[in-house]
């Protein structure tokens, strides 16, 4: 029996996208668990239960594979986000459920969160960008400055540069992100309604 194929000639069977899919989780438990430099395509290989030669066959490279990973990551990120935002009443709502959700995301896939701090971060200490403005990937500050211009265009948020406070609330949301990693003992639940408040102090209207 032929495997099934998608839309399309081209377009790999479902056994090929399984196969891939697998080879993408057992990426993410490899650069999560042992980081990115020693990643490499027979670790991978190994945690998948594959040989080299079958991950080859589905990615050239390790390049493209763990790219392939970081897409996902950064695709369900962007989604679970998304998702949170649509239930929001209004603009001011909106911005809490923004921080909120991109606490919650990372709280809830801290393998995936290493995959992010791993390919996006080139230092021990996870501060310094490998390419300056790969941070917004997938438009995460673009998507909050567009919030706060909602805001302000509705009434209900005082006047600022948007995108100077966007990078300042996700700066902020990322420090605490990355203390929590090197640091599993911080309350994260208390620290996202800390940041609640301050994002709301920072964009409020004051009397």
């Amino acid at each position: 029996m032929t495997p099934r194929r998608g839309d399309g000639p081209d377009e790999p069977t479902f056994t090929e996208r399984a196969r891939r899919e697998q080879l993408i989780d057992a990426t993410i438990d490899v650069i999560s668990t042992r980081g990115y430099p020693a990643t490499s395509l027979s670790a991978i290989a190994e945690r998948a239960g594959l040989s080299k030669a079958a991950v080859l066959y589905h990615f050239s490279s390790k390049d493209k594979l763990t790219r392939a990973a970081l897409e996902q990551v950064m695709e369900q990120f962007s989604a679970y986000v998304t998702e949170r935002l649509a239930r929001a009443a209004g603009p001011r709502d909106a911005i809490v459920a923004y921080v909120r959700a991109m606490i919650g995301y990372q709280q809830a896939n801290r393998r995936q969160v290493r995959v992010i701090t791993e390919m996006l971060l080139d230092d021990e200490g996870g501060t310094r960008l490998k390419t300056p403005g790969s941070h917004d990937t997938h438009g995460r500050r673009q998507a909050l400055a567009d919030l706060l211009m909602e805001g302000q265009k509705a009434g209900v948020l005082r006047e600022f540069d948007p995108q100077t406070v966007a990078l300042a609330i996700g700066g902020a949301i990322d420090g605490v992100i990355a203390h929590w990693l090197a640091h599993p003992e911080l309350d994260l639940d208390a620290a996202a309604a800390e940041l609640e408040e301050f994002t709301l102090n920072a964009i409020e209207r004051r009397s």
